[in-house]
C-alpha cells in the first residue's frame, strides 16, 4: 500500500519541470509541505481581515472627522462676551451677556490657579500631546456610563475641543471626534495658548465662564487677587459647577476643594504648611452684588436703545463698552431719595395691616423666597422678609436665605401697636428697612410699609440732555414697569408754565395784573365754573404771585384768551409728545403726560430757550476698542431767549415765596413748579439748578387717592431736595443767567428753530370793553366742559394793567455753568409711552366728565 501510495507521486514530480520543483523547495511550498500551504492561506485571511479593519477606521476617521471645525476656525475664534455698561466716571454698574466672561490673556491668569487647575484636571498636560490613551478609554467609559459628566478623566485639551465644537452626547463617535479634535489642536496651538482658551471658555456654573467671570461671581475681585484656597475652589468646580455649587452644595464644594489642595501638594506645587492652612479656611464667598442692581431702570432703557441700533446678538454677545450718561453717585443718591420719601409717606398715612401670609397661602416659612433677596444687604436697604417668630416685645423676620433681622418695640413704634404678636403673625410678609448690621453678621431692621405706592426721578445735566439719574419705581425685582418713560399721569399744576409761557410769547408780563376771582366758562355742554385749591380768591394779583401761589382761576383765564389750543402748540414744542386734548381743563393739568416729558421740556427754562434731546449714551467701543459712528444730539431752539428768562422769574418765585418754598432753606438759585391732581391721585414737582433738571412723582400704579392733603409739595418735593442737595453739592457758586448776559451758546448743531421764536404782537383789546376779570356771579357748576375756542378780536378781554413790582434779582452766571454739550450723541428714544398697569377703562381723565381742579 506504501509503494503503491509513492509511485503516483513519482510519477507526478516527473511531470512537473524541474524549474517548478526548485521554485517549491526554494519557497517551501508544494505537496511536501502541506503545512506551510495552510499557514500561507491563514496568513492570507488574516492579513485581509487587518486590511477590512483598517478600512473601516479610515471610514470612521472620515465619517468622523469630514464636519470637524478646521483649525483656522479656531484661530479666529471669538468667544461671547459681556458688555458693560459703565458711568461717567468709568464705573461698571451694568452689563449684558449671553455668556458672561470675561476674556483674559494667559499671562493674566496666576501662578496658583494655574498650578491648581492641572493638578486636578490634567497632571501630564505640558508633556502629552493632547491624548493620554488610557484616561482616554476611561473617560470614554465613564463618560457613556455616568449620570453625570466625568470631565476630569480627560486632557485640558480634550476639555477644551468638547466645550467649543461638540454637543454633550455621551457616544463612543463623540469622544472619537473629541480625540481627533484635540490632535488637531495640539499641532496647531502652543500649550500657554490652550490652556488660555480653556481658561476662558470652561464653564463654572451661575451663567459665568471662564476663571475671570467666575472670579468676580464668587468672590467679587479679579482673578489675579485670588488667594491659595479661593483659586483651588475655582479649580474645583469644572468637573461639575452644579454639582460642586458653593452655593447649592457647600460641603460639596468643600470637600472638592480639599482635594484640588491635595493634589497640589502631591505634585509639590505647595508645602505642607500651604495646603493644611487653605484647608482650614472656609469657602470665603463674597458674591458679586447682582447684576443692573444700582440703576435696572436707566439700564432697561439702555438696552432698549443698543438693541434697536445694532441687533440682540450685537448687544449681548460681542463684549461692547457703553460709555453711558448716568452719575453712579447721584443715581445711588436718587434710588436712596425714592425709597426714603415712599417710607416717609406710607408712616404719615398710619399702619393699614392687609399684609400677605405665605403660610395661609399653603407655603412654608423655611423655602419661602423672596424677588427682593437677590440684592446685598446694607445699612439703609429695604427689603421684603417674611415674619418667622413673634413675641410680644420681638419679632424675627428672615430676609434672605440665610439672614434674619431682630425688630423691637421701638422699631413698631409709629404702628401705634404696643406688643408684636397683637399685629404680626408668624409667615407675614412685612417690609423692613436695615438700621444696622452688627460685626456677626446680626441684623437690627425697622419696620416699614408697603401698601403699593410708587415713585419715580429722572435728572438731566442742562447743558448737554445727559441722563444722570432715573428711578422708575420703588422696587425693580417686584415690578419692571418704569414710571418714568412709560406712565402717562396726570400733571396738574406742573403744566402750567406753558399756559404761562404762551402768554408771555403773547405779550404779557410777570408783573400784569389779573383778578383772581370767582368765574364761569361757557361750552356747548354748559357753563364751566372751576374753583381753586383752597377754596378762596384772593382778587387782584400779579402773574407772577398767581403762578408762585398755583392759582387755577388765573391759570384758565389766560389759556381762555390766549386758546388753549396755542398752549397745547407750546407744550408740544416743548417736547411733549403725549396727545392732550383741546379742552380748557388741560391748562390746570388734566392732560396725561410722563415724567421724562416733563423733565426734558422743564430744561428749556434754564438752557435760554432752548431744548436738548435728553440721551442715555455718550459712545460705543467695540471689543477692540474701536468706537461705533454715533448720531447728533436733536438740538432746538423752542422758545426766544427774552421769553424763557421771563419764565424764570416765575420758576424762581415758586421757590422763593410760592408753593415750593420748602426748597429755599437750602440757600441756591432753582426754579420749579409743584403739582397736584384731583383725588390726590398724582403729586409732582419739576425743578431746576442752572446744570441739572429734576423731576420727581409719587402716586399709586391703580390711581387710587394718595391721601387728604398729599400735595406736590408734601409728597414729592422732599424727595427732590434729597437729590439736589447731592446735585448741586460741589456747585456752591452757580447762577442763572442775568437779564444783560449774552445767550447760551452750543457746540451742537441746530436741528431747527422753532416757531415760538418769531416774536407776536401782544392782543390788545377796546378800553371800553368789559372786564372779563370781574366776578361772573354765582353761576351753576358744569360738570362737563368741553373745548374752548379762542376768542374773537371782538371779544378779546384788554390787556391787563400793570403794576408795580419789585424787581427780580439775577445773579452773574459764570463762564463754568455755560459749558456746552458734546457733539456726538445717541438720542434718547423712550418707548411708546404706556399707561400705569392698573388703569381703569373708565377713567375720567380726558377733561371732559370731571376736571380736576389743581390743588397745589
Amino acid at each position: 500500500m506504501q509503494s503503491l501510495h509513492r509511485r503516483p507521486q513519482a510519477s507526478e514530480s516527473e511531470d512537473v519541470p524541474q524549474w517548478q520543483q526548485a521554485l517549491r523547495r526554494a519557497t517551501l511550498n508544494g505537496p511536501d509541505y502541506p503545512s506551510r500551504r495552510i499557514a500561507r492561506r491563514v496568513t492570507f485571511y488574516i492579513l485581509l481581515g487587518l486590511s477590512a479593519v483598517f478600512g473601516s477606521l479610515c471610514g470612521l476617521m472620515l465619517v468622523y472627522s469630514i464636519d470637524l471645525p478646521q483649525m483656522d476656525d479656531l484661530a479666529r475664534y471669538h468667544p461671547n462676551t459681556t458688555t458693560e455698561l459703565l458711568d461717567v466716571h468709568g464705573k461698571v454698574f451694568g452689563s449684558f451677556a449671553l455668556e458672561r466672561r470675561v476674556v483674559l490673556p494667559y499671562a493674566d491668569f496666576p501662578p496658583v490657579l494655574r498650578h491648581a487647575i492641572i493638578s486636578i484636571e490634567d497632571k501630564s498636560f505640558e508633556s502629552n500631546w493632547g491624548v493620554n490613551l488610557v484616561r482616554a478609554v476611561g473617560a470614554a467609559y465613564r463618560d457613556l456610563h455616568s449620570s453625570g459628566r466625568a470631565q476630569g478623566a480627560s486632557t485640558l485639551t480634550m476639555q477644551l475641543a468638547r466645550n467649543l465644537f461638540l454637543s454633550s452626547e455621551k457616544t463612543y463617535g463623540r469622544k472619537l471626534q473629541e480625540v481627533f479634535l484635540s490632535v488637531q489642536i495640539e499641532r496647531r496651538f502652543t500649550k500657554q495658548q490652550i490652556f488660555e482658551l480653556y481658561a476662558n471658555q470652561i464653564y463654572l456654573g451661575h451663567g459665568t465662564y471662564g476663571f475671570e467671570a467666575g472670579s468676580e461671581f464668587f468672590f467679587n475681585k479679579h482673578v489675579r487677587d485670588l488667594t491659595l484656597p479661593e483659586a483651588a475652589l475655582l479649580a474645583a468646580l469644572p468637573k461639575g459647577p452644579e454639582a460642586y455649587s458653593p452655593l447649592k452644595y457647600p460641603d460639596r464644594a468643600l470637600r472638592r476643594r480639599n482635594l484640588v489642595l491635595s493634589e497640589m501638594l502631591a505634585d509639590r506645587k505647595i508645602t505642607e504648611k500651604q495646603a493644611d492652612d487653605a484647608k482650614a479656611a472656609p469657602l470665603g464667598l463674597h458674591l458679586e452684588p447682582p447684576v443692573n442692581s444700582v440703576a435696572p431702570y436707566f439700564v432697561e432703557e439702555v438696552r432698549r436703545q443698543l438693541e434697536k441700533q445694532y441687533g440682540v446678538e450685537q448687544v449681548h454677545g460681542a463684549g461692547l463698552r457703553v460709555y453711558t450718561t448716568l452719575d453712579l453717585d447721584l443715581q445711588q443718591v436718587a434710588n436712596k431719595a425714592i425709597l426714603d420719601g415712599t417710607a416717609t409717606y406710607e408712616r404719615r398715612r398710619g399702619w393699614k395691616g392687609r399684609l400677605p401670609n405665605v403660610v395661609l397661602d399653603g407655603a412654608d416659612v423655611e423655602t419661602y423666597r423672596h424677588p427682593d433677596w437677590v440684592q446685598p444687604l446694607d445699612k439703609g436697604s429695604y427689603v421684603h422678609g417674611v415674619v418667622t417668630e413673634v413675641a410680644a416685645k420681638k419679632v424675627v423676620v428672615k430676609v434672605g436665605a440665610t439672614q434674619e433681622a431682630v425688630l423691637t418695640p421701638d422699631d413698631w413704634k409709629w404702628t401705634q401697636n404696643v406688643d408684636g404678636d397683637g399685629f404680626l403673625r408668624t409667615g407675614d410678609v412685612v417690609y423692613v428697612r436695615v438700621e444696622s448690621i452688627s460685626a456677626d453678621g446680626t441684623l437690627r431692621a425697622s419696620l416699614q410699609q408697603d401698601s403699593g405706592a410708587q415713585a419715580s426721578m429722572m435728572a438731566v445735566d442742562n447743558s448737554s440732555g445727559e441722563v444722570l439719574a432715573m428711578v422708575g419705581g420703588r422696587d425693580f425685582a417686584l415690578s419692571q414697569f418704569n414710571r418714568a418713560t412709560q406712565a402717562q399721569r396726570q400733571v396738574g399744576s406742573s403744566f402750567k408754565p406753558y399756559v404761562y409761557t404762551t402768554a408771555i410769547e403773547c405779550g404779557a408780563k410777570p408783573t400784569d395784573i389779573i383778578v383772581d376771582g370767582p368765574t364761569t366758562f361757557p361750552t356747548p355742554s354748559g357753563p364751566y365754573t372751576p374753583h381753586n385749591y383752597e377754596g378762596d380768591y384772593k382778587g387782584a394779583m400779579t402773574l407772577l404771585n398767581a403762578f408762585a401761589e398755583s392759582r387755577n382761576i388765573p391759570a384758565l383765564k389766560l389759556a381762555a384768551r390766549y386758546g388753549i389750543r396755542k398752549v397745547i402748540e407750546t407744550a408740544h414744542r416743548f417736547g411733549i409728545t403725549s396727545d392732550i386734548p383741546a379742552f380748557l381743563p388741560v391748562a390746570i393739568g388734566s392732560a396725561d403726560i410722563t415724567l421724562a416729558e416733563q423733565v426734558g421740556a422743564y430744561s428749556v427754562f434754564p438752557n435760554d430757550g432752548i431744548r436738548i434731546e435728553p440721551r442715555y449714551i455718550r459712545k460705543v467701543t467695540q471689543s477692540n476698542g474701536l468706537p461705533f459712528e454715533m448720531t447728533s444730539s436733536d438740538v432746538t431752539e423752542v422758545i426766544s431767549v427774552e421769553t424763557a428768562r421771563t419764565m424764570m422769574q416765575l420758576l424762581q418765585a415758586v421757590v422763593r415765596q410760592g408753593t415750593g418754598v420748602a426748597a429755599s432753606q437750602m440757600k441756591h438759585p432753582f426754579g420749579g413748579k409743584t403739582g397736584t391732581t384731583n383725588d390726590f391721585t398724582d403729586a409732582w414737582f419739576i425743578g431746576f439748578s442752572p446744570s441739572v433738571t429734576c423731576g420727581t412723582w409719587i402716586g399709586f400704579d391703580d390711581r387710587q387717592t394718595l391721601g387728604e392733603k398729599e400735595t406736590g409739595a408734601r409728597a414729592a418735593l422732599p424727595m427732590w431736595m434729597d437729590f439736589m442737595r447731592a446735585a448741586i453739592a460741589n456747585k456752591p457758586n452757580e447762577a442763572f443767567p442775568t437779564a444783560g448776559a449774552p445767550k447760551k451758546t452750543l457746540d451742537v448743531p441746530m436741528n431747527g428753530v422753532a416757531n415760538a421764536v418769531k416774536p407776536v404782537r401782544p392782543l390788545v383789546a377796546k378800553p371800553d370793553e368789559e372786564d372779563p376779570d370781574e366776578p361772573a356771579g354765582s353761576a351753576p357748576k358744569a360738570v362737563a366742559p368741553v373745548a374752548v375756542p379762542a376768542p374773537s378780536t371782538s371779544a378779546t378781554p384788554p390787556t391787563p394793567a400793570i403794576s408795580p413790582a419789585a424787581p427780580v434779582e439775577r445773579p452773574k452766571v459764570p463762564e463754568s455753568s455755560r459749558r456746552v454739550a458734546p457733539v456726538t450723541a445717541v438720542p434718547a428714544s423712550p418707548p411708546p409711552a404706556a399707561t400705569a398697569p392698573a388703569k381703569s377703562p373708565a377713567d375720567p381723565r380726558s377733561g371732559v366728565s370731571n376736571p380736576p381742579p389743581d390743588i397745589d
